[in-house]
């Protein structure tokens, strides 16, 4: 039997292996070694006994990569083909300038597969792999920097006691820091008079709590894991609509894996300008 350790490739037999997870650190208790895990494809942070654990066979992790990678590149190639229609009406008119998008991270391979969904999109995007529990001391300044249209806060959460204790922040465990970086935002759109549209939150993150603290769109209502391109699919329709379309939930649910189970908001103005060509 392969020893489980930091870095190791794992799901939780209790759950029937459901979800693969990355070992992200093992920590020794009175009730002995714990794994703190991250989900491979997934925005979920959990924790495990070690004895509950079995790694993962390699072929089963390059069939789950694999498959987020091809539903990556079907969703790009599917908003492509609706850029070439836009494109197609439009051309010798006007210029279109796309809103441009801070996408703060909190995992380094999710941060990368991010900045190729936008990049291949042809998007203004600056993606930065930033822990969640420092997003909330840098955000403030990377908006500085930066001076985004659109700020986009997600990496791993999860709750800590599934099923209960929805409204207490101690049973989710990244959702304070999520909150915690929507404000500084907002504060530095009042003081900088600015207008944000933000997206915050992961897997099972506190919802409620999460738009009370300034976001226009998060997760996960039905405390549910989100799909990898949810946070994605928002930026990207915010970046590419009019200033002076308002975009609701009502009109992403459907592009959305689990539509609103998964992700709601209050909604926002788009934030693409058109400017006609004399």
């Amino acid at each position: 039997m392969n020893k489980i350790k930091k870095g190791s490739i794992v799901a939780r037999k209790s759950y029937g292996k459901d979800i693969i997870f990355v070992v992200k650190n093992i920590i020794d208790t009175n009730k002995g070694k714990i794994a703190i895990l991250e989900g491979l494809i997934d925005r979920i942070e959990a924790d495990s006994s070690i004895e509950d654990l079995e790694i993962v066979e390699k072929r089963t992790i390059n069939e789950r990569i694999d498959y987020l990678n091809r539903k990556i590149n079907k969703k790009i190639q599917e908003r492509k083909n609706n850029q070439k229609k836009i494109d197609f009406e439009n051309r010798n008119k006007e210029i279109i300038i796309t809103g441009k998008i801070l996408h703060l991270d909190g995992d380094k391979k999710y941060s990368k597969k991010s900045y190729y969904y936008y990049k291949k999109l042809g998007l203004n995007a600056i993606v930065r792999n930033v822990a969640e529990y420092r997003q909330p001391k840098v955000v403030y300044r990377l908006l500085q920097i930066y001076n985004p249209d659109i700020l986009v806060i997600t990496g791993h959460d999860g709750m800590i006691k599934r099923g209960t204790d929805y409204y207490n922040i101690y049973n989710y465990r990244n959702s304070k820091y999520f909150i915690n970086t929507v404000k500084e935002a907002r504060r530095y759109d009042e003081e900088n008079k600015k207008n944000l549209v933000i997206f915050a939150g992961a897997c099972q993150s506190y919802f409620e709590a999460i738009i009370s603290a300034g976001a226009n769109f998060a997760s996960s209502p039905a405390r549910i894991l989100i799909d990898f391109l949810d946070p994605l699919v928002i930026a990207e329709k915010v970046a590419s609509t009019e200033k002076y379309k308002y975009i609701s939930i009502d009109d992403i649910e459907k592009e959305l894996r689990d539509g609103k189970k998964g992700v709601s908001g209050i909604g926002a103005n788009g934030k693409m300008i058109k400017k006609e060509i004399d």
